[in-house]
C-alpha cells in the first residue's frame, strides 16, 4: 500500500491538541520508564560491586561494557520489528504482524548464538586492549556468565517492540520494574554472599543479570500472552523462508550498525578525555551521565513517534504521519530545551550532586553548559531517526550518524581539544557540532520523506 502525497501541513494548534498529547504520552511515558529501568540494572550492578572492592567494581564495569556493546548490535537488528509491526497494525494486517513476530524470534535465536561466541574469548580481548591484569580474569568470567542471558534479552526486545507497536505498554513497565527488584536481590545473594550462598563476586553479578533477563522474557510473555498469543500461534506460509528472513535482517542491520557507531563515538570521546587525566575524565563522566539520563525522555518520545508514524504509513494516511512526526519533534526537542535551560543555569550545583571534589566540580561545571546545547541536537536527531525508522527508512540514520559523529564530531573535537588546547571542553564542542550535523541531515530527510508518497514495507515481496 502506498500512502498518498499531498494534504495540509500540520497546524501548530493540532500539534498541541489534547488528543495528540494523550496519544504521545500514553506511549512515550511508559517507554521512558522502561528505558530508565533497563539502564538502572547496570547501575545497580556497578554500585553493589563497589561494596566489595575497587577491583570488583572495575571487573563488573569492564565486563558489562563488553557485554553491552555485544548486545547492542543485535538489539539494533531486532528493531526492524518496529516499522514492520507498526505498519502492519496500521494496515490491519494481522498475518503480517504474526509473521514478523515469529520471524523476529527466529532471528533472535540466531543472533544469540553469534553474540554468545563473541563473548566467550573476553580474556584474550581484554589482554589485547591492555586492561589491568588483575581485573581481566573476573571481567572475562563476567562476560562468559552473561552468555546464557543473551537469548532471553533478545526475546524480551522482540516482545517489547511488538507490544509497543500494538500500544500495550503496561506489561512491559511492570516486568522491568520487577526485574530490577529481582536483580538487586540476586546481587545481594549471589555477588555479596547471603542466605548461606558463598560470595561469587563479579561472576555472581553476571548470573544475577542473566537470571533476571530470563525472568523478564518469561514474565513479559506471560503478562502479555493474551495480546501475543494469536500472533505467536498463527501459521503463516513462508514465515521462515530465506527471502523474507534475509530482508528483515537487511532492514535491521543499518540500525544495529548505527547503534555501534554511536556508542563507539562516545566511547572514543571518553578515551580521549582520559588522556587529560583522572580529574578531566571524572568531569567528563559526570556530564555524560547527565546527558544519558535526560536522553531517556526524547528516546521514549522517539519510540512513540516511530510507532505512530508507522501506523499512519500502514493505514495510508501520510497527513497523519506528518502530524505525528511534527508533534514528536516538538515534544522531544521541547523537553531538551527545558533541560538545557536547567543545565545552563546551575551547572556547578548539579555537579555537586555527584561529587564533593572541587577540581572535578570545576571541570564538570565547565562541560555541563556545553551539554545543554548538545542536548537540543541530541533530542532532534533521535526523534528524527525514529520517525524515519517508522516510515521504513533505516539507512539514512546510519549514513547521517557516520558523517556527523565520525567525519565531523570526533575529528573536530580532537582538533579543538589537542591542537587548540581546549581540553575536554573541545571534545564536547566537537560532539555537539557532530550532533547538530546529524540532526540537520535527519530533519531534512524527514521533510523529504513525508512530502511525498510512502510505500508500506513488505518483506514478503521485497518492498
Amino acid at each position: 500500500m502506498t500512502a498518498p502525497a499531498g494534504g495540509p501541513r500540520p497546524a501548530a494548534r493540532r500539534l498541541l491538541a489534547p488528543a495528540e498529547l494523550r496519544e504521545m504520552a500514553r506511549l512515550a511515558g511508559p517507554a521512558v520508564l522502561v528505558q530508565v529501568g533497563i539502564m538502572t540494572m547496570g547501575v545497580v550492578d556497578t554500585m553493589m560491586a563497589g561494596r566489595i572492592s575497587a577491583g570488583a567494581l572495575a571487573a563488573v564495569a569492564l565486563g558489562n561494557l563488553y557485554v553491552f556493546n555485544a548486545l547492542t548490535f543485535g538489539m539494533g537488528v531486532l528493531m526492524a520489528v518496529d516499522p514492520l509491526v507498526a505498519q502492519a497494525v496500521g494496515a490491519r494486517d494481522d498475518a503480517a504482524v504474526a509473521s514478523t513476530v515469529q520471524r523476529a524470534v527466529a532471528i533472535a535465536v540466531g543472533l544469540s548464538l553469534v553474540v554468545g561466541v563473541a563473548l566467550w574469548p573476553g580474556d584474550a580481548l581484554f589482554r589485547l586492549l591492555r586492561q589491568p591484569a588483575e581485573v581481566v580474569p573476573d571481567a572475562a568470567a563476567y562476560a562468559r556468565a552473561s552468555i546464557p542471558g543473551v537469548l532471553p534479552f533478545y526475546l524480551f526486545v522482540v516482545f517489547r517492540q511488538t507490544l509497543q507497536a500494538l500500544g500495550r505498554m503496561a506489561p512491559i513497565v511492570v516486568v522491568v520494574l520487577g526485574a530490577n527488584v529481582l536483580n538487586a536481590w540476586l546481587n545481594w545473594v549471589l555477588m555479596l554472599g547471603n542466605l548461606g550462598v558463598p560470595a561469587l563476586g563479579p561472576v555472581g553479578s553476571a548470573w544475577s543479570t542473566t537470571i533476571s533477563r530470563w525472568a523478564m522474557a518469561a514474565g513479559l510473555l506471560a503478562a502479555a500472552w493474551p495480546a501475543l498469543r494469536a500472533y505467536l500461534r498463527r501459521r503463516v506460509p513462508g514465515t521462515l523462508a530465506a527471502g523474507p528472513l534475509g530482508r528483515t535482517v537487511a532492514l535491521g542491520l543499518p540500525i544495529g550498525a548505527q547503534y555501534l557507531l554511536e556508542g563507539g563515538a562516545f566511547g572514543a570521546a571518553t578515551l580521549l578525555a582520559g588522556l587529560f587525566g583522572t580529574t578531566a575524565l571524572a568531569g567528563h563522566e559526570i556530564t555524560l551521565n547527565l546527558a544519558s539520563l535526560t536522553f531517556m525522555v526524547p528516546l521514549g518520545v522517539a519510540g512513540a513517534g516511530s510507532v505512530l508514524v508507522g501506523r499512519a504509513v500502514g493505514a495510508g494516511d501520510v497527513a497523519a504521519a506528518r502530524l505525528h512526526a511534527a508533534a514528536s519533534l516538538l515534544y522531544g526537542v521541547g523537553f531538551m530545551a527545558v533541560s538545557a535551560a536547567v543545565l545552563l543555569v546551575a551547572p556547578r550545583a548539579i555537579a555537586r550532586l555527584y561529587t564533593a571534589d572541587a577540581a572535578v566540580i570545576a571541570v564538570a561545571g565547565a562541560l555541563i553548559p556545553i551539554a545543554g546545547l548538545f542536548q537540543l541536537f541530541d533530542g532532534g536527531q533521535v526523534v528524527a531517526g525514529a520517525i524515519l525508522r517508522g516510515s521504513g527508512d533505516t539507512r539514512t540514520p546510519l549514513a547521517a550518524n557516520l558523517a556527523g559523529f565520525w567525519a565531523v564530531g570526533l575529528p573536530l573535537g580532537a582538533w579543538l581539544a589537542f591542537s587548540l588546547g581546549a581540553g575536554p571542553a573541545g571534545l564536547w564542542w566537537g560532539m555537539a557540532a557532530g550532533l547538530a550535523a546529524v540532526a540537520a541531515l535527519l530533519v531534512w530527510r524527514v521533510r523529504r520523506r513525508l512530502a511525498g508518497a510512502i510505500e508500506r514495507l513488505d518483506v514478503e515481496r521485497g518492498r
